[in-house]
């Protein structure tokens, strides 16, 4: 499934890309985001940004009657529970659950897709039903019970989605594999992290939600604070460039590694760097105070430096190869 990178300056917002759905293969496009597990698109909207699914077009729309509405770290999508035909490629699935949304936040008004796919566990759906995916699986339609996810930087076209796949061409090392925390979200041990080779004080280990559908990495805000005290030079930057954000030189040296279940995952410095006028951003940010506090969410800012995969087998686990976009 190819994907399309939206880029806002120096950031890779979000990854999204195309499903079909109904009886006549409306093409509707969707943000691709293991950090949730609801499929939703608009239907009948008229104060969303898109024009969204026809759905009176569909002979095989039907509508359950229960609300839908799930809420985001950011944003919230509301409207009723609906089901129809949903395929990518040749994957088809009859019947499958969605979201059809008439009112959508704010904060989606300048995204470019119609929807958005989870692709986390059904264990955590607002809709209470199988995942498109886990559909997938339960029909034997894809080969393997995994799927992977290859993100460009800073370029729009090149990413990819690989449902029932591992995409070699897209790796330049071995997967290291990381076992779940718990089959809700693809939530792994986060155990440390280093800077220049410096472990980061942290009070406990972390649990580490994997999140395509998120821009950077948030940690909690002691943690944010240790990462920075080991930068050479970092200051805070709340009055310039928001709540929570650091600045630091742009010359500085900087290893960055996160430790998840047992291994150590290098973060590409390109990426840590949100920009620059005087002075560097840093992309790792404080959580809000709505969160918990033995939470991270490692979003697209790190698995542009790694090839992700996301397996139901072995328990379910995480699979991390190094990314090709690092020997560009």
């Amino acid at each position: 499934m190819p994907l399309i990178d939206d880029i806002s300056g120096n950031l890779d917002v979000l990854y999204y890309g195309p499903i079909s759905m109904g009886s006549q293969n409306q093409r509707m496009t969707v943000d691709i985001d293991t950090g949730s597990a609801d499929l939703w698109v608009p239907v009948n909207c008229p104060d969303c940004p898109h024009p969204g699914y026809q759905a009176d077009k569909s002979s095989t729309y039907q509508e359950t009657g229960d609300d839908f509405a799930v809420q985001y770290g950011t944003g919230e999508v509301s409207g009723v529970l609906a089901q129809d035909r949903v395929s990518v490629g040749s994957l088809v699935v009859d019947n499958q659950y969605f979201g059809a949304v008439d009112h959508e936040s704010e904060d989606f008004n300048a995204t470019p897709n119609d929807g958005l796919i989870g692709m986390a566990f059904s264990s955590v759906a607002s809709s209470g039903q199988p995942t498109f995916f886990e559909n997938l699986i339960k029909a034997n339609k894809v080969a393997a019970p995994l799927f992977s996810l290859h993100l460009t930087r800073h370029k729009t076209t090149g990413s990819t989605l690989c449902l029932g796949c591992y995409d070699s061409s897209k790796a330049v090392g071995p997967v290291t594999w990381v076992p779940v925390t718990s089959m809700t979200y693809w939530s792994v041990s986060m155990g440390g992290v280093q800077v220049n080779s410096n472990s980061v004080a942290m009070p406990k280990s972390l649990t580490a939600a994997i999140d395509s559908g998120t821009s950077l990495i948030y940690v909690p805000q002691d943690v944010a604070t240790a990462i920075y005290r080991q930068v050479p030079g970092a200051q805070r930057a709340d009055q310039k460039y928001g709540p929570g954000f650091w600045s630091y030189p742009c010359n500085a040296k900087l290893n960055i590694q996160f430790k998840f279940g047992g291994s150590f995952f290098a973060l590409n410095t390109v990426d840590f760097n949100l920009g620059h006028t005087a002075t560097c951003v840093g992309g790792v940010v404080p959580m809000g105070d709505s969160f918990p506090e033995d939470l991270a969410i490692i979003g697209d800012e790190f698995l542009k430096s790694w090839y992700s995969v996301y397996d139901y087998s072995h328990g379910a686990r995480v699979g991390l190869a190094p990314s090709i976009n690092n020997h560009a």
